[in-house]
């Protein structure tokens, strides 16, 4: 595609929105997002890539306010300690090799509830970005509690967010019906997993993919939106 300015033809860069659903607390979720990060530096020459955060809650009944060792939680979920070390090991390695150093040792598992009405809020300030990478920084490298609001307040305001307005709005109800919709979307959608990656409202792709996976799709993905409009 090109836009002509004059006799001069200016190429025009297709765009494509790619709607990522995890939740701050899932390991492989942040392991997805660096393997995307390459997969986006490898295409930014190709399209225009809008990213949007969507929530979903690996353990909603987690108690508000209250948060446990990742390894306490880890050894109740998967059935005992000996099992959570080795998961906490694989994940913690993998992880390395995308440049992450996890310290499960001292992350605390959390409702994400507010974390994902923050990031909701986020969007729309044009924050959200910076911030999903700063939540997932706090837990998992730096054991922050994620669920606490003044944890929560002090992340924002790393990434430019005025914090006493957002502990306002987290002390209210403001974004949790939205919130709440966008959990039955991903619940009707048949997500059950995180992270899904759904590009352009129409491909659904789940798992922390290769950057080359994720590439190959948005190619094949670009290439079929532009047989759509040569037709």
């Amino acid at each position: 595609m090109v836009a002509t300015i004059g006799a001069y033809r200016e190429p025009v860069r297709p765009s494509l929105t790619v709607e990522i659903w995890s939740d701050v607390i899932c390991p492989w979720c942040y392991i997805g997002k660096r393997r995307w990060e390459a997969a986006a530096a490898a295409l930014r020459d190709e399209v225009d890539l809008k990213v949007v955060f969507r929530p979903y809650q690996l353990d909603p009944t987690a108690s508000p306010g209250k948060s446990v060792p990742v390894v306490e939680a880890y050894a109740k979920k998967f059935g005992g300690e000996e099992r959570a070390a080795q998961i906490i090991d694989h994940v913690t390695t993998v992880a390395a090799g995308e440049g992450l150093e996890f310290r499960m040792d001292l992350a605390l598992r959390a409702n994400t509830l507010l974390a994902h009405r923050l990031l909701w809020l986020a969007e729309a300030t044009g924050n959200q970005y910076a911030l999903k990478e700063r939540l997932m920084r706090a837990y998992f490298c730096e054991g922050l509690d994620i669920g606490d609001i003044a944890t929560l307040a002090n992340c924002a305001q790393d990434v430019g967010m005025a914090p006493d307005a957002v502990r306002d709005f987290l002390n209210s109800e403001d974004g949790s019906a939205e919130v709440q919709t966008l959990l039955q979307i991903a619940a009707e959608a048949e997500i059950t997993a995180v992270p899904t990656f759904v590009f352009d409202g129409r491909w659904m792709v789940p798992g922390a993919q290769d950057p080359e996976t994720f590439v190959n799709v948005v190619r094949r993905l670009l290439a079929k939106n532009l047989e759509t409009t040569n037709v």
